[in-house]
C-alpha cells in the first residue's frame, strides 16, 4: 500500500512537473535560419500535404485570419472573446495542452462561439529541440486534453517559438515536416509587412496587449472591406477540427483529470512542505524553550532546597522477566547496589524457557531482599500485576528485565513523590550499547527526542509515558486506575495516560538514570518500534475521550494527545510523501534551494542536539552521525509509523515482539563506580 501510494505520488509529481516545464524544459534558442528549403521560406504561411506533395497557401485578398498563441488564460482569453463577439469576428486559437486541461470551460466557450482551435503542443515545447518521441508525446497529449475538454480533435498546428515561414530554420522545418507527414496543417504567419489587402495570417501572443491590438484592428481596420475569419474558413478547408468518438473523449477526460490531480497534488505538497517545516521548527523551538524553563526550575529548586522532607520510605521494585538470562543478573546487581535505605525486589519470571529463573534464584539465595515468582507466560502487564500483588510497600518502581540502574537512581527517582499530587515519576533512560552507528542513532534519539519531550511534558503537565525501563508509582495511584491494563501492547503508555486522566501528576526526574540495551540490528529495532508505535496508537484510541474531558484529563488530552497525534502520527504518515516531493525538488526544481532548506533544518537539529546532550551531561562525539540519522534512521521510524497505522486501520492484532538480548547492559554496569 505504501509503495503504491508513493508510486502514485511520484507519477503525479512527474506528470505535473512535465506540464509546468520543470522536467525536460525547452525554450527558443538562437539558430541559423537560412537553411530551410527555399520553397518553404518563400511560400505561403499554411503548409499541407496532398498526394505526397507539400503545398503552401496564402489567404485570399482582404481575408485576415487572426491567430493567438498560448492559453486559454482566465485573464485575457475571456476579454479577447468579448472583443471578437462585439465585432462579429472569428479567430483561430492555438492552445497548449496544459492550459486546455486547466481551463476546459474556456475551451468550450471558444468552440461554442464558432472559433477554431489548433494545437500549440502540450507544454509550449520547442519541437526543434526535442526528439521524435517527445514531439509525438506533445502532440498526442494536446489532442487528448482537447478531446477531454471539448470533445474535439484538430489538424491545425503552430510550432511554438516560430513566426513567419521565412524565418524557419532547418531544425524547425524538420519538426514541422514530420507533423505535416502525420496529417497536420502547419500554420505559420505572414511577415508583419504583408498588406492586409492581399490577405494575411496575423499572429498574436496571448496577452492583455493582444486584446488591445485586436480591438484597435477590428474597430479601425486599415483597409476597407476586410473579412476576419478562421484559418480553415479563409482557405475553404473543411474538417480541420472534428468531433471525436466516445472512447477518445473518455481517454481525454482521464488526461484532464490526471493533470488536475497532479497540479492540485503538487500545490498541496508545496503548502504541506511549508506547513510541515513551520510546525517542525516550531516544535524544536518549543522543546528548546520549555527545556530551558525546566532547567531553570530545577536549578531554582536545588538552590532553595526542597521544602518537602526527603522521601526515605522503603520501595518495592518489580522486575518482569521473560527470557532475560543475558541481562537479569546485571539488573539485579545494580538494584542491590542502590544507595536507597531499603528495597524489596520482586522478579516475576513470566514463563521463561531459558535460564532466567535459575539466575534470579541464585541471586535470591545470596540476598533476602530478592523475591522470585514464577508464573506461566501471560505477558508483561500480567507480570507487573502479579508483582503488585506481592508488593510490601506503598512506593513501587517498575523496570525492564534488561535495565541497569545507577546506584542512586532509586533514591533520586522517588523524591518527587514527596508532593502528594504526584502519582508517578519518569526516570532518565539512556542507551548502554552505543558502540555502532545504530547504537549512536538510538542514543541521540533518546537524548534529543525522548528526554527533551519529557521535559516539555513535565512543564506542560501532560506526560503520556513513564517508560517501562524506569518509573516510580504511588501504590494508591495504581489502585485508582485498576493496576496495569492488559488492553494494549504499550502498557506503560496506557497506564500513564490513565493516571493523568485520574488527576494524578506525572513528572520527570532527569537525575534518576537507568541504562537499557537498545536493539543492535535493524530487524530487532523495527520489531521494537513497531510494537511501541502500535501500542501507543492503541492507548491513544483508548483514551481519546480525554480530548473532551475537563480538569486534569482534559489538560492531558488537549496537550498530550494532540501533540502525539500531530508529531507521532500525522507528520510521520506524511513524511514519505514529503520525502518524495523533496527528491523531486532536488532533481527537477532548484537544487540550491532544496539543499539550503536541508542544511538549515540540519543546523537547527544540531543546535538542539548540542543543547540536549549538554542537558544530559553527555559527550558531543555522536553528533557526527546526526546528518546521516536524518537521512536514514528517521525514514525508518516514519515507515514504522506507517505500518503501525495501516495495521491498526485494517484491524489486525499485533503479537508481542520481544527483542533478543545480548547482555551489553552488563558492560555498562561494570563501568559504573562501585
Amino acid at each position: 500500500m505504501l509503495l503504491l501510494t508513493l508510486a502514485v505520488a511520484a507519477t503525479a509529481l512527474l506528470f505535473g512537473g512535465y506540464g509546468r516545464h520543470e522536467i525536460a524544459p525547452t525554450a527558443a534558442s538562437a539558430r541559423e535560419c537560412a537553411t530551410a528549403p527555399e520553397a518553404v521560406r518563400t511560400g505561403g504561411p499554411v503548409l499541407t500535404e496532398s498526394d505526397g506533395r507539400l503545398r503552401s497557401a496564402h489567404l485570399p485578398a482582404r481575408t485576415v485570419a487572426l491567430t493567438y498563441d498560448g492559453g486559454p488564460d482566465p485573464s485575457w482569453t475571456p476579454r479577447l472573446l468579448d472583443v471578437l463577439a462585439a465585432h462579429h469576428a472569428k479567430a483561430t486559437f492555438f492552445l497548449t495542452g496544459t492550459e486546455i486541461a486547466a481551463h476546459p470551460g474556456l475551451v468550450r466557450r471558444i468552440r461554442d462561439e464558432g472559433h477554431q482551435i489548433g494545437s500549440h503542443t502540450y507544454t509550449d515545447a520547442d519541437l526543434a529541440q526535442t526528439g521524435t518521441w517527445r514531439a509525438r508525446l506533445e502532440l498526442a497529449l494536446t489532442q487528448n486534453t482537447l478531446a477531454g475538454a471539448a470533445g474535439l480533435g484538430t489538424h491545425l498546428l503552430r510550432l511554438p517559438h516560430t513566426a513567419s515561414v521565412g524565418t524557419l530554420c532547418a531544425a524547425e522545418w524538420s519538426a514541422g515536416r514530420r507533423a505535416v507527414d502525420a496529417g497536420y496543417v502547419l500554420v505559420a504567419a505572414d511577415a508583419p509587412g504583408r498588406s492586409l489587402k492581399r490577405g494575411a495570417v496575423r499572429q498574436y501572443t496571448g496577452s492583455p496587449a493582444a486584446v488591445t491590438e485586436t480591438e484597435r484592428l477590428l474597430a479601425h481596420p486599415p483597409v476597407k472591406g476586410l473579412h476576419f475569419t478562421t484559418v480553415g474558413a479563409g482557405l475553404g478547408m473543411n474538417g480541420v477540427t472534428y468531433p471525436v468518438d466516445g472512447g477518445n473523449e473518455a481517454k481525454g477526460r482521464a488526461v484532464v483529470w490526471a493533470q488536475a490531480f497532479s497540479r492540485a497534488f503538487a500545490d498541496g505538497m508545496t503548502w504541506l512542505m511549508a506547513a510541515a517545516g513551520v510546525i517542525t521548527v516550531a516544535r524544536l523551538v518549543l522543546l528548546f524553550a520549555v527545556a530551558r524553563v525546566h532547567v531553570r526550575r530545577t536549578r531554582r529548586q536545588r538552590r532553595r532546597g526542597n521544602r518537602l522532607p526527603p522521601v526515605t520510605d522503603p520501595v518495592t521494585v518489580i522486575v518482569p522477566a521473560y527470557n532475560e538470562e543475558a541481562g537479569i543478573e546485571a539488573t539485579l546487581r545494580s538494584l542491590l547496589a542502590s544507595t536507597h535505605e531499603y528495597v524489596q525486589i520482586i522478579v516475576v519470571d513470566d514463563g521463561s524457557n531459558d535460564r532466567t529463573f535459575e539466575i534470579a534464584e541464585s541471586v535470591r539465595a545470596k540476598d533476602a531482599r530478592v523475591m522470585v515468582i514464577r508464573q506461566p507466560n501471560a505477558g508483561k502487564a500480567a507480570a507487573l500485576n502479579t508483582g503488585l500483588s506481592w508488593a510490601h510497600f506503598d512506593i513501587v518502581v517498575m523496570i525492564d528485565g534488561d535495565t541497569v540502574f545507577d546506584r542512586d537512581a532509586i533514591r533520586r527517582l522517588i523524591q518527587p513523590l514527596a508532593d502528594p499530587r504526584v502519582g508517578a515519576v519518569s526516570g532518565n533512560t539512556k542507551v548502554g550499547n552505543r558502540q555502532g552507528i545504530l547504537g549512536r542513532w538510538q542514543h541521540l534519539e533518546y537524548v534529543i527526542g525522548f528526554n527533551l519531550d519529557r521535559r516539555m511534558y513535565d512543564v506542560l503537565e501532560c506526560m503520556p509515558t513513564v517508560p517501562g525501563a524506569i518509573g516510580a508509582f504511588r501504590r494508591q495511584a495504581l489502585a485508582d486506575v485498576g493496576g496495569v491494563s492488559e488492553d494494549t501492547l504499550a502498557e506503560d503508555t496506557d497506564l500513564t495516560m490513565a493516571l493523568c486522566r485520574a488527576g494524578w501528576r506525572v513528572v520527570y526526574e532527569e537525575s534518576a538514570i537507568a541504562w537499557t540495551e537498545a536493539p543492535s540490528t535493524v530487524r530487532q529495532l523495527w520489531k521494537q518500534r513497531y510494537r511501541w508505535c502500535y501500542g501507543t496508537l492503541q492507548a491513544m484510541w483508548k483514551h481519546r475521550r480525554a480530548l473532551v474531558e475537563r480538569g486534569a484529563g482534559g489538560k492531558f488530552g488537549r496537550r498530550g494527545l494532540t501533540y502525539l497525534t500531530v508529531f507521532q502520527m500525522l507528520l510521520p504518515l506524511l513524511a514519505p510523501l514529503v520525502d518524495v516531493f523533496a527528491v523531486y525538488g532536488l532533481c527537477f526544481q532548484s537544487a540550491a534551494r532544496a539543499g539550503a532548506v536541508w542544511l538549515g533544518f540540519t543546523a537547527i537539529q544540531v543546535v538542539c542536539a548540542v543543547f540536549a546532550l549538554r542537558l544530559d551531561k553527555e559527550r558531543f562525539e555522536p553528533l557526527w552521525t546526526l546528518p546521516l540519522q536524518i537521512v536514514v534512521y528517521r525514514q525508518l521510524m516514519y515507515l514504522v509509523v506507517v505500518q503501525s497505522v495501516v495495521t491498526a486501520l485494517l484491524g489486525s492484532r499485533l503479537r508481542w515482539h520481544r527483542m533478543q538480548r545480548t547482555g551489553t547492559a552488563m558492560d555498562t554496569l561494570l563501568r559504573q563506580p562501585t
